[in-house]
This record gives structure tokens, C-alpha cells and sequence, in this order.
């Protein structure tokens, strides 16, 4: 881009949870972003244009950096202003967040697709593929043993960007999930899903395109 931009702008799909992960840091650190709704069967040739890969969220800085993963955008984000300190925390948590995240973003979004998206692959059963991701629920069930967040009472970037993958594994079967002996996980769960937050970052758009008028999204109201 020739021009700096006034603003970021953040190409976002409500429901995507590598999205709302993004929102909630861009939300968290107070910066404000150009909000661009993308519909994932209609994508905007603008966002195509600047991230061929077709998936959100996109970043676009305001020097024409583009950020095309959801954890860069995180980064970016608590870089720029850590305003509810996601990453106040000691060296050590901060690699165990790392290690969590890694956790959550391989082995368990693996079981996890296959269990909401079984038909999309071979020799899948969906519910073997339920279980084996319980093993990494238990352990972020135990980790919240005696207090409300993974790292103590603090949210932190560990909670921000798991929980909303938690939320879509919750969401393949409700009433199955809410029956399991993971009482630390469920609640909190049931707080972030009540919590400001995410009532927030979950606010509903219309498709952007070109020549609508801008979109803000940025700090919420405490």
C-alpha cells in the first residue's frame, strides 16, 4: 500500500473461533480496527486479493503489514497495549500458556474437526474422535482447579485463545458436554460465554463490501 491507513483492518467471521480469538485480543488491548464481516461461502475479493489463502481472520496494519494468523494477530495485538494483562505472568507461565496453545491449536482441533466435521474425513468416527480430545479437557479441568482462569484469576492469553475452540467443541453436542465430570471446565466456560467479553466481540455485522461504511471495533465499555 502506498498510504499508511487511518485505522487496521481486521477482515473477521463471527462464528470462526480463530476469529474470535483475534477479536478478543484486538478488544482487550483497546485498539481500534476497521471491521470487515466476511461471509465464508462469498469472500471479498478485497481479502483475497491480500491473503490468497481465503481463510480469516486477516490484519491488515496501518503500514500495509498483513497478519494472516489468528495468534500473530494476538501478538500484535498485546504488543501494541496489554491493557488486561493476558501476559502479566512469569516466564515459566508464559511458556506453559505456549505449550497450552500449541495443544489446543494441534492435537486437540485435530480430534476436534473430525468430531463436528466427520464426514469430511476417511475412517473417522466422530465420537472416538469426541474422546480422544476429552484427554486434553481434563487437563485444562484440573489446571482450573481453585480458580476462575488457567493461570490463576486473571484471564490471560491461554484463556482468550482456547476458549473459543472450548466453545465449539461444547457446541457439537450440548447436552453431552454439559453432562461430564469436567465442573471446572464448565464453569468456566459458562462465565466467558456470560462474560462482557465475548457478549462483545460477538456482536453481529452485516457482510462488508466495497463502498459500505466503516465499521469500528475496538475497546469495550468496563
Amino acid at each position: 500500500m502506498s498510504e499508511a491507513l487511518e485505522r487496521p483492518i481486521l477482515y473477521s467471521f463471527r462464528r470462526c473461533p480463530y476469529a474470535m480469538r483475534a477479536r478478543l485480543a484486538v478488544s482487550a488491548s483497546g485498539q481500534e480496527v476497521e471491521l470487515r464481516e466476511v461471509v465464508l461461502r462469498d469472500k471479498a475479493p478485497q481479502m483475497l486479493e491480500i491473503s490468497p489463502k481465503g481463510t480469516v481472520p486477516v490484519l491488515i496494519l496501518r503500514d500495509g503489514t498483513v497478519l494472516e494468523e489468528s495468534l500473530d494477530i494476538i501478538n500484535w495485538a498485546l504488543s501494541v497495549n496489554d491493557a488486561e494483562n493476558w501476559l502479566d505472568f512469569s516466564i515459566i507461565e508464559i511458556d506453559e500458556m505456549a505449550g497450552l496453545i500449541t495443544q489446543a491449536d494441534g492435537p486437540f482441533k485435530a480430534n476436534l474437526d473430525r468430531y463436528k466435521y466427520e464426514n469430511r474425513f476417511d475412517n473417522v468416527v466422530s465420537k472416538e474422535q469426541r474422546d480422544l480430545a476429552c484427554e486434553f479437557l481434563m487437563k485444562l479441568n484440573d489446571k482450573l482447579q481453585g480458580h476462575d482462569y488457567l493461570f490463576g484469576d486473571n484471564f490471560s492469553k491461554a484463556d482468550g485463545a482456547i476458549l473459543p475452540f472450548i466453545r465449539q467443541y461444547a457446541h457439537v453436542d450440548k447436552e453431552w458436554f454439559w453432562q461430564q465430570d469436567w465442573p471446572n471446565l464448565i464453569r468456566w466456560l459458562d462465565a466467558f460465554l456470560a462474560s462482557d467479553r465475548f457478549l462483545f466481540i460477538m456482536n453481529k455485522y452485516p457482510k462488508w463490501k466495497e463502498g459500505d461504511d466503516i465499521t469500528l471495533f475496538g475497546k469495550r465499555e468496563l
